[in-house]
């Protein structure tokens, strides 16, 4: 085990995981370049741009989400530290496997004394918030809709209650006590609470709505009727899309598995190609979001790095 934790621990090992994430995170761009740029072809530009802006701040208010678990832990960080953190672990995404975005985090959280196993759990925190969140809304927005996809409204119900048990503190913290019992090591230092679950929890909603809205206006560009019901389907297919692409764990942050679920809800409300074009221009959206929040990590990181170096240096 010691000899796992030096291997994971050193830099050369970081440097190569950061080097397959960059892979990775490149795949998922070049796939889709030429559909990509036959869509845009037809796209009204302000679409485009609405697109790209609603994912940033999807992205941005997933950080938040995080920021705040992380807080409620036991590790308040400012936005510097935290875009670092958050940012350039996020292109963990792009490796098969879904959890490489928490490694990538707790291996970046050492060089801030964050102990391994809070950055763990609130990145895991974080990451189980935005899943049931996800499923949460997208059960309630598509049971509002006229979706052809039907599903019981007692089932619906059934789901709702039991997140947000699962969302509660006495539960989830006993839950992550089990957990940490089963690997046989320490506890945290404090509990998860009411108010740092529920702010949580409400800006990963508020980052659904945002992605929603992403869809919604992306569906407009291409001739979908900017109503309230299409608001409403966009949101709830874009997180139930998501939370399906994150359980299929052996394609890079969803790649394929999303874009084929929000291809099912659209089916009947934009054309085939008007639908794909939507999918392919949201996953390059998020795609570029995800490469500014860690390209400001990166540069962030630097700058701290090179001003701690010119501290040191000073007498």
């Amino acid at each position: 085990m010691k000899t796992l934790r030096t291997v994971i621990g050193s830099s050369v090992t970081r440097w190569a995981f950061l080097a397959i994430a960059l892979a990775g995170l490149a795949w998922a761009v070049i796939k889709n370049w030429s559909s990509l740029m036959a869509a845009l072809s037809v796209l009204p530009a302000w679409a485009a741009m609405t697109s790209v802006l609603l994912a940033v701040c999807y992205v941005f208010f997933t950080m938040w989400s995080w920021r705040v678990i992380l807080a409620d832990l036991g590790t308040p960080l400012d936005w510097n530290v935290s875009t670092q953190l958050f940012g350039i672990s996020q292109i963990g995404k792009y490796i098969p496997g879904g959890v490489w975005n928490i490694v990538a985090a707790a291996q970046i959280g050492r060089d801030h004394d964050i102990p391994a196993r809070r950055s763990v759990t609130a990145m895991t925190v974080a990451v189980l918030i935005s899943l049931l969140s996800g499923v949460g809304i997208g059960a309630v927005t598509l049971m509002t809709t006229a979706q052809a996809i039907q599903i019981p409204s007692w089932a619906i119900l059934l789901v709702l209650a039991a997140l947000l048990v699962m969302l509660t503190p006495p539960v989830l913290n006993r839950l992550i006590a089990f957990g940490f019992a089963l690997l046989k090591r320490p506890g945290l230092e404090q509990p998860l609470t009411f108010r740092g679950l529920g702010l949580s929890t409400l800006l990963a909603s508020a980052a659904w709505v945002l992605a929603g809205m992403q869809i919604w206006v992306l569906g407009i560009g291409f001739g979908m009727k900017p109503d309230a019901p299409g608001l409403l389907l966009s949101v709830g297919a874009y997180a139930l899309a998501w939370v399906v692409g994150f359980l299929v764990v052996f394609v890079p942050a969803g790649t394929g598995v999303r874009e084929s679920v929000l291809g099912l809800f659209f089916a009947g409300v934009l054309s085939t190609g008007a639908v794909l074009a939507v999918v392919l221009v949201s996953r390059i959206a998020m795609t570029l979001a995800d490469l500014l929040f860690a390209g400001a990590g990166a540069l962030l990181s630097a700058h701290a790095k090179r001003r701690g170096r010119s501290d040191e240096k000073q007498p």
